[in-house]
């Protein structure tokens, strides 16, 4: 067994306070984190850089389209990585799945990160086409999956329904900590998960309180909450 702890983590494009996200981030400690709206204009390869370095962390898999990015801790080897995009819709925002294969005490694991539309119709659909995604990914690496993100949907949606039909939903297999995840500054939704398949033991998730986290830093870093998961790999 390894031991991973995951982060989730919408950082608004870094519109708010850079340091208060590293703060956060750094405050977790997480092995490996799944990031949506990361910078992808203004000097975005710089800011990115800029970020992983200022959270201990490095550049698993990632492009500049659609925001979305994995970052590992030194100690986690990337074996390879994958970007999808997702099928478009006219005047929609473009959506797409960053995957990361990463290595950590002899132990494999598929992390992938995600931002899935407001739109209800085009909202699922994706969900359709990450799930083949994943599938290959897992066939082809040989290894559990790990799906993180910004869902823009609370459980019971359609959407939802179909990622627990078949993974685990974090805080619903083990909570603790908070539920919800938006807006950080002020709580009502929890459309944020960490979903993972079933040989994956979670052994707790949600928002970080007080006693592990700076939530004072939640509202200057961005619209979001953390979410984290402590996972145990096969």
């Amino acid at each position: 067994m390894a031991s991973v702890r995951l982060l989730s983590y919408n950082i608004r494009s870094l519109r708010d306070d850079p340091a208060a996200v590293a703060r956060v981030v750094r405050a977790i400690g997480p092995d490996v984190t799944c990031l949506q709206e990361v910078p992808r204009f203004w000097a975005w390869r710089l800011r990115r850089r800029r970020l992983a370095r200022a959270c201990g962390l490095r550049i698993a898999a990632g492009r500049r389209a659609c925001g979305l990015a994995v970052l590992a801790a030194p100690h986690v080897h990337r074996a390879a990585r994958e970007f999808h995009l997702l099928t478009p819709d006219p005047g929609l925002h473009r959506r797409a799945l960053a995957i990361a294969v990463l290595e950590t005490g002899g132990t494999r694991l598929i992390a992938a990160s995600t931002h899935l539309d407001l739109s209800d119709g085009p909202r699922l659909r994706h969900v359709h086409e990450i799930l083949t995604h994943l599938d290959r990914a897992r066939d082809r690496y040989r290894a559990p999956v790990v799906l993180a993100g910004d869902f823009n949907e609370e459980p019971g949606g359609p959407s939802w329904t179909l990622l627990t039909d078949h993974f685990q939903d974090g805080y619903t297999a083990a909570p603790r900590g908070d539920e919800l995840t938006f807006s950080a500054r002020n709580p009502r939704r929890r459309i944020d998960a960490v979903f993972a398949d079933p040989g994956v033991g979670i052994t707790a998730c949600g928002v970080p309180t007080a006693d592990t986290a700076p939530t004072d830093d939640y509202v200057k870093a961005t619209d979001h909450r953390p979410l984290t998961a402590d996972l145990e790999l096969p």
